[in-house]
């Protein structure tokens, strides 16, 4: 099923967020390899109808400079060094890496925008329409809709390439929160989409 919706080449980007082998790796096995294959299935149908791909991870650099004890996302992280630059855990996952020319950008707080260079990206390349998936629906994602739907973006959010450790609340943010900011589609009515354009 077509979702009605067109997505311009010329405007549009899909960002993947996330995507890093610490994340994935928090997912139970049979999650993992849906939410892997499907994202692996988006990047591919996006690239053949020559949409740009941006990726977009957390890292933190050598002592955690950029993480405060008040933080309690990320202090955590700290305590257990976890997303070091430089480090596997923090490297996007090899079913989803990056293709030559793709730009990856390091971000060191929750959201795609905040602390990374993504806003001034997108209005040099003449962005409008963002495509988003992303581990979690209720951290990057919520945090990158929320601020991308403020500053007037068109936005798409691909339901089944995002995860949350809490079902329930994936479930109330694509059925009851994004729709009112967001046009919500599931990855195969996206690449049908797509393929039909």
């Amino acid at each position: 099923m077509e979702s009605g919706i067109q997505f311009d080449k010329d405007s549009t980007a899909v960002l993947i967020m996330d995507y890093q082998n610490d994340i994935v790796g928090m997912l139970p096995e049979e999650k993992r390899s849906l939410l892997l294959g499907g994202a692996a299935e988006i990047l591919d149908t996006a690239r053949a109808a020559g949409l740009r791909v941006i990726y977009i991870a957390v890292r933190f650099r050598e002592g955690y400079p950029e993480v405060s004890m008040r933080n309690k996302s990320f202090s955590g992280l700290k305590t257990g060094k976890r997303m070091l630059e430089g480090t596997l855990g923090a490297e996007i996952h090899t079913q989803v890496s990056p293709k030559r020319g793709e730009i990856v950008l390091s971000k060191r707080r929750v959201g795609a925008f905040s602390t990374t260079e993504l806003e001034t990206l997108l209005r040099a390349g003449n962005v409008t329409n963002l495509v988003l998936l992303g581990i979690s629906t209720s951290g990057v994602i919520l945090s990158t809709v929320r601020w991308a739907a403020d500053m007037d973006y068109g936005l798409t959010v691909i339901s089944d390439a995002c995860a949350d450790p809490d079902e329930e609340v994936h479930r109330v943010l694509m059925e009851k929160v994004f729709p009112r900011q967001v046009n919500v589609l599931t990855r195969r009515e996206f690449v049908e989409t797509l393929k039909s354009a």
